[in-house]
């Protein structure tokens, strides 16, 4: 690919270089990984600041400087080729990965095998990735990494000459431990394996669970983890879960360390059967005292471009243009997550009458009539215990009953996760008490689930609602961090899109730009100091 791979001397040279290669570019570190210290660059106005933080970020995550500069493709898939090499000389490849959900340069999701790639391109693109270890003598596990074109055409990026974070679902799906190989050729062993005995079977997705807020631009989030609760591993109904991880319930997640918290794995027959299983695992995986990527990945789980398998690097920016705001819930989920709100609000309900001593031949009785108050939106159902079973009706506006739903669970009060069958299909939401209600999240859709009598319903609908405090004029530290620069003096006038600060955390460097003109009347951070979230940078006249 178009790139140049010498020593950038400063900006002006980085400038010529980009210029000669063309529009758009792309800055990378030279020592990099992770999507440190990478910059897409699409005009020269944008080359220093780029060429800056790329260095910056590349000695801080690094201590190596030195960056290099590269064409970037528009609208590329990224593949790449897992290969294995021991010290005789025997190489080979384990498939291909697709890594192309890419939020700032860092993957977010991936799946092997590629829905992209035929039995010709994995034989071509894998044979060059052999051709290519073997030319520079290597041994151990490594990955060749392609840029790929729509049309199949692939070009060299880079290789990285270790274990990568996406491993387990080539593990998953050719069924070899890629550790304990690793671990063979460093002991001298001649791999066993040779490329007519690599099969691929399955389909494997991986998901990467990140300390960061989705809902706040992706920022990273600190603190600690209050609760950790992972989904069961193992194989059940044909699909398999993994979870990779090295933190536990109690540990705290520090602005010094990459954000990752988990990678959760799926494996099932089919791409389609996979994705479902992974989405169900992202249901059943409960994390609190922190902010998480969760919901943003079960909400790409459904995403229709997604499933379809039409991928490109630039995934997430043209599905979610405006941001991450959440899935709405449509019709089928709302009702679902309604009925879910009434069962535990019932099994709640037996739970307090139980601990204030209620004899069970003299029960309390209880109107079984609720309002389930789904953000703006109401429904009118009917909840009522058969034996194991949860029933719930639902009612149209005119009283005339919409629909049934026999709901079954082992859920207690206090659980996070409420499993179980509705009209017996296994389902997981998220639970989490609040005042009158639960919040809920189910399939990306997060949502509070307010349950209430028909009395407290109409008083409800009487009260005012909060307004919150204008902040405009104040420029707040969106996540824990270490403020790097600040681009304005106090009394200066600044227009949109100038930066005025930069922050780091957790490794990355985040540039934050005035939203609007103005002017600066205070300064209240320098360099140096370490500001928690919201802490107030500097002042708008």
């Amino acid at each position: 690919m178009p790139g140049f791979l010498g020593v950038i001397e400063d900006e002006r040279h980085a400038v010529k270089i980009a210029e000669e290669i063309g529009y758009p570019v792309m800055i990378k570190a030279s020592a990099g990984g992770g999507g440190k210290g990478m910059r897409i660059v699409k005009r020269k106005q944008e080359v220093a600041e780029g060429f800056a933080r790329a260095r910056s970020e590349a000695k801080s995550s690094f201590g190596d400087e030195r960056v290099f500069i590269e064409k970037f493709i528009v609208d590329p898939r990224h593949i790449e080729i897992q290969v294995l090499g021991d010290k005789h000389g025997s190489v080979v490849h384990l498939g291909e990965r697709e890594c192309s959900i890419q939020r700032r340069n860092q993957k977010v999701i991936e799946e092997s095998p590629s829905p992209l790639i035929d039995a010709e391109t994995r034989r071509r693109m894998g044979a060059q990735a052999v051709a290519l270890a073997k030319a520079v003598g290597y041994d151990s596990a490594g990955t060749v990494e392609f840029v790929a074109g729509q049309d199949k055409s692939f070009f060299f990026l880079e290789m990285n000459t270790r274990l990568q974070v996406e491993h387990p679902v080539t593990e998953l799906v050719t069924g070899i431990d890629l550790v304990e190989q690793m671990i063979r050729v460093a002991a001298g062993e001649p791999l066993a394996i040779k490329q007519q005995d690599v099969k691929l079977a399955g389909w494997a997705v991986e998901s990467r669970i990140y300390a960061e807020d989705p809902f706040r631009s992706f920022l990273p989030s600190t603190g600690r983890l209050v609760r950790y609760r992972p989904p069961e591993e193992g194989t059940s109904r044909g699909a398999t879960v993994r979870n990779d991880t090295g933190v536990y319930e109690g540990g705290e997640i520090s602005i010094w360390y990459d954000p990752m918290i988990a990678k959760l794995v799926t494996l099932a027959a089919s791409r389609e059967q996979a994705i479902d299983a992974q989405a169900n695992a992202l249901d059943q995986f409960a994390i609190d005292g922190i902010r998480h990527n969760i919901p943003f990945l079960a909400a790409v789980m459904q995403n229709e471009r997604f499933r379809a398998g039409k991928l490109s690097t630039a995934f997430i920016a043209e599905e979610f243009p405006d941001g991450f705001r959440g899935r709405e819930p449509d019709a089928g989920i709302g009702e679902l997550m309604a009925a879910v709100a009434a069962a535990v609000d019932l099994v709640v309900g037996e739970r307090r009458r139980g601990i204030s001593a209620q004899l069970p031949s003299r029960p309390v009785r209880r109107d079984s009539r609720r309002v389930v108050k789904l953000g703006e939106t109401e429904q009118r159902l009917e909840v009522a215990r058969e034996g194991d079973t949860i029933k719930v009706r639902m009612f149209e506006a005119e009283s005339r009953e919409k629909s049934t739903h026999l709901l079954h669970s082992a859920w207690k009060p206090g659980g996070l996760v409420w499993t179980g069958t509705v009209d017996e299909h296994p389902v997981a939401v998220q639970v989490r008490a609040v005042l009158n209600g639960f919040d809920l999240a189910h399939r990306g859709v997060r949502v509070r689930a307010l349950v209430y009598t028909e009395r407290e319903a109409a008083a409800a609908r009487l009260m005012p609602v909060k307004v919150s405090a204008d902040t405009g004029k104040k420029l707040r530290c969106p996540m824990p961090g270490l403020v790097i620069s600040i681009g304005v003096k106090e009394g200066q006038q600044v227009r949109a899109g100038e930066t005025l600060a930069v922050v780091e955390a957790m490794k990355m460097e985040n540039v934050l730009r005035a939203e609007q003109d103005a002017t600066v009347s205070r300064v209240l951070a320098k360099p140096g100091d370490s500001l928690a979230v919201d802490a107030v940078i500097l002042e708008f006249a």
